[in-house]
């Protein structure tokens, strides 16, 4: 079994608990915030290393990943020659996602100003883009209530439809912030920019503070939450996508009687007008 995002789902339903607190003080040492937990349960399904003890998860993280970020600086995580993932916590099922300075992404392009140059040049290899996932967990009271990992080709348009708008804002922003003797990145709110996308669901703060619909809000008619004391995992992501991961990760996954996997058909982020087919995985706790 490779190290995907779908041997990461088949991972964390054989890991069989969605306890951050308890996965934290039996696996963890001195890691309480529930965020971090999050980060750290994600690294751990990714890497297969649920049950390492803290010294071996960092072996294992080093093996796996060519990334690990910091909470500045978009991703969180790059898995060796791969797919990069960002991490998302919120405390309720409909909350919006706050992605602060740095406006939704399809992909991870080493272009984008918004990343380091450790980020950059990660790898032997020089990368110009990467597949992205965003990890959505509903963590509240050290428990995920559900986890949606979404294909960010699934869920944010091309970049150059929010630099269109992002950057005469800032340039805006900044003369505002001039006129009125303050320093740039001060908070001052200007006003709102709403639907921002082709899709509609992202808002730009005018004061440079990006947030987007939550996958649950914008995927409600395929993505529903039956018993919210249950744990509840959803996966979207492209049908080719899905079809490139390795044949016995596809069959493993598959395989699981737990899970449901359906072929569905969603509005295209740069498109409404156009259908994309996709993957659709879901998994609730019995």
């Amino acid at each position: 079994m490779t190290n995907n995002i779908l041997s990461a789902i088949t991972n964390i339903i054989s890991f069989g608990s969605n306890d951050l607190d308890g996965y934290a003080s039996t696996y963890l040492n001195r890691i309480n915030a529930v965020g971090e937990q999050l980060e750290f349960y994600i690294k751990d399904a990714i890497a297969s290393s649920f049950k390492l003890p803290q010294a071996k998860k960092q072996v294992a993280y080093t093996q796996v990943f060519s990334y690990l970020g910091n909470q500045n600086n978009p991703p969180d995580m790059i898995i060796k020659s791969s797919d990069a993932f960002e991490i998302k916590k919120i405390e309720s099922f409909t909350a919006v996602l706050a992605l602060n300075s740095s406006p939704p992404k399809d992909k991870l392009r080493s272009e984008d100003i918004r990343i380091t140059d450790a980020c950059r040049k990660c790898e032997l290899l020089a990368w110009k883009e990467k597949d992205l996932f965003y990890v959505v967990g509903n963590a509240k009271g050290g428990v995920v209530r559900s986890l949606f990992f979404i294909h960010g080709t699934c869920y944010a348009a091309d970049h150059k439809i929010y630099d269109k708008v992002h950057e005469p804002i800032k340039t805006k922003i900044n003369s505002v912030l001039d006129s009125l003797g303050l320093e740039k990145g001060e908070t001052v709110e200007l006003g709102k920019v709403r639907k921002v996308d082709p899709l509609g669901i992202t808002e730009l703060r005018i004061r440079g503070m990006w947030s987007i619909e939550n996958p649950l809000s914008v995927f409600e008619d395929l993505c529903k939450i039956e018993d919210e004391d249950k744990f509840h995992l959803f996966a979207l992501i492209r049908k080719e996508k899905y079809l490139s991961f390795p044949k016995e990760d596809i069959k493993e996954l598959e395989s699981n009687k737990l899970i449901i996997i359906k072929e569905v058909k969603i509005r295209d982020p740069n498109n409404p007008a156009k259908l994309v087919e996709s993957k659709l995985i879901i998994y609730r706790q019995k």
